[in-house]
């Protein structure tokens, strides 16, 4: 009992710093980067993995500095990456985030992605992509993941496929400019991951989409 309330103790730490990034003493902003929020917020699920499978504050304390790594590195090539996305896509529809683990996310709505039952890239998308592979093929250690989602409507088998045809589609487009074949992957998701709501078309229309991750692991260089 003692080394699992000093577990919680040291993720009850890690929640608190967490929920008071974003103000000071006295109610002001700190000016807290993403960057370094996201390593506090790892910091604090490392720490409870850690205990948890460890059984103890050691263990706790290792899981600690594991998850304040993530695995993944922001260097100024990621925050460059963040940005040209961001001008690329401005009223698109398309939501770009730094994730807590340090990856640039791409999360790409049906109405620019793809037509109900195709997998066949909408052309609006095109250009989005072609700003996400330029130069990409150039950086060292980077990680592309492309992932399908798709609505209720239709059967298990038919989703699943149709959600990997979309997320190999946006794979052979950014290979064909430049992007090494060997650092994507790709994974189709059926119906399995909703955001919204499929009883009703604007929430089945949500929950068809694609999601393009970016990573930089942690011992590239900065830039």
């Amino acid at each position: 009992m003692k080394k699992i309330a000093i577990v919680l103790a040291i993720a009850a730490v890690a929640a608190a710093g967490c929920a008071d990034m974003n103000t000071g003493s006295t109610g002001q902003g700190t000016g807290m980067s993403d960057t370094t929020k996201n390593t506090l917020i790892g910091a604090g699920i490392g720490a409870v993995a850690g205990g948890l499978i460890g059984g103890d504050a050691k263990g706790a304390a290792i899981g600690g500095v594991v998850g304040a790594a993530g695995g993944y590195g922001w260097s100024k090539y990621m925050e460059n990456k963040k940005a040209e996305m961001q001008r690329a896509t401005m009223g698109s529809g398309v939501a770009v985030v730094q994730t807590p683990d340090n990856q640039l996310k791409l999360e790409v709505p049906s109405d620019i992605s793809f037509a109900s039952g195709r997998a066949n890239l909408n052309p609006r998308l095109r250009p989005i992509l072609d700003q996400f592979a330029n130069g990409l093929g150039n950086q060292p250690n980077t990680e592309v993941r492309i992932i399908g989602h798709t609505d209720n409507t239709g059967s298990d088998a038919l989703n699943d496929r149709l959600s990997l045809d979309r997320a190999q589609s946006v794979k052979n487009y950014i290979v064909a400019r430049g992007v090494r074949a060997d650092t994507v992957q790709v994974a189709g998701r059926g119906e399995r991951e909703p955001v919204a709501d499929n009883a009703t078309e604007a929430g089945r229309a949500k929950n068809r989409r694609v999601e393009i991750f970016l990573g930089e692991r942690a011992n590239v260089s900065q830039r």
